[in-house]
């Protein structure tokens, strides 16, 4: 999911954000359709049922939780002096399931867990649709991610078809039998994977058994998209009649170096979130 996302729900716009590799839902966004808006948050806070609830999720999600904090906020909820605001509650637990944000996206945001608990003490009508509306959010997610899977599992097809086309063109003498020239195509199959995952098809069937599939239907976008260059890289050095050993440690090199380059590229954009 992107950084910041809206989703449109009973006619008010709210706010999604990424945090922790999770969605926040904006509480501040949730109310602007109720009235005394203002004051919703806090008093949904001073509940004791509420403190009850985010307290257990923080038990259950939050290894650094203040339980005895939180217990001296139990034991103090409900009675007339008790107050809680968002900050109070991070301030005084350390808590992670609430968020206290400023700038342009600021407010208070929740966890979708304790949003949607939220959204139900609003209104039960507008929890159900607050669902709806997010599962469609994580749905549409769902499909951008699939189609840049096959986007990237087609590419590695068609730089193989290129890649195996140049092995029958440079590698391939005349009337070999069948046989012969299946084995030169798993040996240039294998040159990849040991430049890329160093090991052979073989060698990891045989250390993953209960796996089904090959080894590349296991791998990770990055290495899917690695792959599909190495492929295109050693159909050119073939061609320019570099060895097999040449080309490996060639290819090993590279695989190593985009793989370094994506990783911290993937690293940088989750650091973003």
């Amino acid at each position: 999911m992107a950084k910041n996302q809206k989703i449109n729900v009973q006619g008010t716009e709210i706010s999604v954000i990424r945090l922790r590799e999770t969605e926040f839902i904006s509480l501040t966004d949730m109310v602007k359709g109720f009235e005394d808006n203002l004051t919703l948050i806090e008093r949904w806070l001073r509940n004791k049922n509420t403190i009850e609830f985010i307290g257990i999720w923080e038990q259950m999600h939050n290894p650094d939780f203040n339980s005895l904090e939180f217990e001296g906020i139990k034991n103090e909820a409900g009675t007339n002096r008790f107050s809680l605001s968002a900050k109070k509650w991070i301030n005084k637990t350390g808590a992670i399931g609430i968020v206290a944000k400023t700038g342009r996206y600021g407010g208070t945001y929740a966890h979708k867990d304790i949003a949607f608990e939220f959204g139900s003490w609003l209104s039960p009508e507008f929890k159900l649709y607050l669902i709806t509306e997010f599962q469609r959010l994580k749905d549409e997610e769902n499909d951008r991610l699939q189609l840049t899977w096959n986007l990237h599992r087609t590419l590695a097809k068609i730089n193989y078809r290129i890649h195996t086309d140049s092995i029958k063109e440079q590698l391939i003498p005349e009337e070999l039998p069948k046989s012969k020239i299946s084995q030169i195509y798993a040996s240039e199959a294998d040159l990849l994977n040991v430049a890329m995952f160093g090991m052979t098809a073989a060698q990891w069937r045989n250390i993953n058994p209960d796996l089904e599939g090959n080894i590349r239907d296991h791998s990770t976008l990055e290495q899917l998209l690695v792959l599909a260059n190495l492929e295109s890289m050693n159909a050119e050095l073939i061609r320019m009649g570099r060895s097999q050993a040449d080309r490996l440690a060639q290819l090993n090199k590279v695989a190593r170096e985009q793989m370094t380059s994506l990783l911290n590229m993937s690293s940088s954009i989750k650091k973003l979130h």
